[in-house]
C-alpha cells in the first residue's frame, strides 16, 4: 500500500480520536532505522508514523554532504517505494523544524510536494511540523499560520507546538534550564491556538506540552500533568461550541510511565513521538554483537577476524530487529496493534470535509 493519502491521514487522526488510541511517530536517519520503524508496524498490524528531522535528514545524506533537505527527500522516496509492499499505513512527517530552518529546511520540502502535486503525483511528505514554541505565541502563530494555508492547498497537514518541551532531542526543545511554568500550555494557549489555526480549512495536529520532557531519564525526573491536555479541550470546547476539538501530538515520550500514556489518550492524543528509546534499542544490539563477538570484529594480534560478524549486514540486521520490537511495544502501549485501517480492524469513519482536523 503506498503511503496514506490526504484522505486516509485524515481518517488515521479521526479514528484514534474516537477509539482513544494514538499512532507511535518513529523518528529516523536512515534506510535501516526506516525499514525497522516499517517492521515494527507491520508486525503489530499498525498504522504509524514515520519522521524526518533536520539532523536526521543531514545524516541521511552523508558526513560529506549533511545536507538537510537532500537527506529527508532521499528517505522519503525509500519509504513510498518500500511502504508499497506493506499492508499498513504509514504517514510521512518532519519533525521539529525550528523558525530559522524554515526557508532552508520546510520550504524547499514544501516545494518539491507542491511540484509533485501539480504533476498528479502524491506529495513527497503528509505533514510537516514547524516548531516555533520558543517564541511568543502571537509570533508562532504568525509564523504557522501562512505555513498552514500553504500546505492545505495541496492537501498536507502542519503540526504546531506551543509550550516548550524540556531536554533535548537532535537539537531541539528548551533546554534542561528550562522554567517549569513554561512546560505547561495554558488553557487561555489553546483557545488562542485554536482561533486562530481554525480560520484556514484545513487538518492540523497541535503539540501542548504537559510537562514533557525530551530524552529518557530515571522515575520521578519528568512530572507529567495529563489533566493539562483536558482543561485546553474544555476550555476549547467552552469558547467555540461541543464539536470543537484538538488532534494532539504527545513529545518526549520515552520513557514516560504506561498509566500516564493511557491517560492522555482519554483527551485527545492521537500521535506520540518515539526517538530515544528506538535509538538506544537499536545500539544496543550492535554493542551486544560486538561484545560477543569481540575476537571476531577486530583482527587481534595479526589474526584475520571473523568476515561474517564485521559485515556490517550481520550487526545491522541485529538492530532492525531490535528496534522493530521497541516500535511494536510502542503500538501496543499506544493500543494502535491490530488497528490497522487496511486490515478491517478498525472502523474507519468518512473523512468529511477538509476541517476534520479541527471537528
Amino acid at each position: 500500500m503506498p503511503i496514506a493519502t490526504p484522505e486516509q491521514y485524515r481518517q488515521m487522526l479521526e479514528t484514534a480520536r474516537q477509539g482513544r488510541y494514538a499512532y507511535p511517530a518513529i523518528n529516523v536517519t536512515s534506510m535501516v532505522t526506516a525499514n525497522a520503524a516499517l517492521k515494527g508496524f507491520l508486525d503489530k498490524k499498525s498504522d504509524g508514523f514515520i519522521q524526518v528531522s533536520t539532523g536526521g535528514g543531514a545524516f541521511a545524506s552523508g558526513l560529506a554532504l549533511k545536507d538537510s533537505v537532500l537527506g529527508a527527500i532521499s528517505i522519503a522516496e525509500h519509504i513510498h517505494r518500500v511502504a508499497e509492499r506493506y499492508d499498513v499505513l504509514i504517514a510521512l512527517h518532519t519533525d521539529h523544524c525550528p523558525p530559522k530552518q524554515i526557508d532552508s529546511f520546510l520550504v524547499p520540502l514544501i516545494e518539491e510536494s507542491e511540484r509533485r502535486f501539480k504533476e498528479g503525483r502524491p506529495t513527497l511528505f503528509n505533514s510537516h511540523m514547524l516548531d516555533a514554541s520558543d517564541l511568543p505565541l502571537k509570533e508562532n502563530m504568525d509564523l504557522s499560520v501562512p505555513l498552514y494555508e500553504r500546505l492545505a492547498k495541496i492537501g498536507m497537514m502542519i503540526e504546531v507546538e506551543a509550550g516548550v518541551v524540556g531536554g533535548e532531542e537532535d537539537g531541539a526543545a528548551g533546554g534542561h534550564d528550562t522554567p517549569s511554568s513554561k512546560l505547561y500550555t495554558t488553557p487561555d494557549d489553546m483557545v488562542e491556538v485554536y482561533r486562530r489555526m481554525s480560520k484556514v480549512d484545513g487538518c492540523y495536529m497541535f503539540a501542548a506540552t504537559f510537562g514533557n520532557v525530551h530524552g529518557s531519564y530515571k522515575p520521578g525526573f519528568v512530572k507529567l500533568r495529563p489533566e493539562i491536555l483536558k482543561q485546553g479541550q474544555e476550555a476549547v470546547r467552552r469558547e467555540f461550541g461541543e464539536d470543537s476539538k484538538f488532534y494532539l501530538v504527545f513529545h518526549g515520550g520515552s520513557g514516560s510511565e504506561k498509566s500516564q500514556i493511557k491517560e492522555t489518550l482519554d483527551y485527545g492524543v492521537i500521535k506520540m513521538n518515539v526517538d530515544t528509546d528506538t535509538q538506544y534499542a537499536f545500539t544496543r544490539a550492535i554493542a551486544g554483537h560486538m561484545f560477543s563477538n569481540y575476537d571476531g570484529v577486530l583482527k587481534i594480534d595479526g589474526e584475520v577476524g571473523n568476515k561474517k560478524v564485521y559485515d556490517p549486514r550481520s550487526y545491522l540486521k541485529a538492530a532492525e530487529e531490535a528496534m522493530a520490537q521497541r516500535v511494536g511495544e510502542a503500538c501496543d502501549d499506544l493500543d494502535s496493534t491490530n488497528k490497522s485501517l487496511l486490515s478491517g480492524s478498525a472502523t474507519a469513519p468518512a473523512a468529511g470535509p477538509a476541517t476534520v482536523g479541527n471537528p
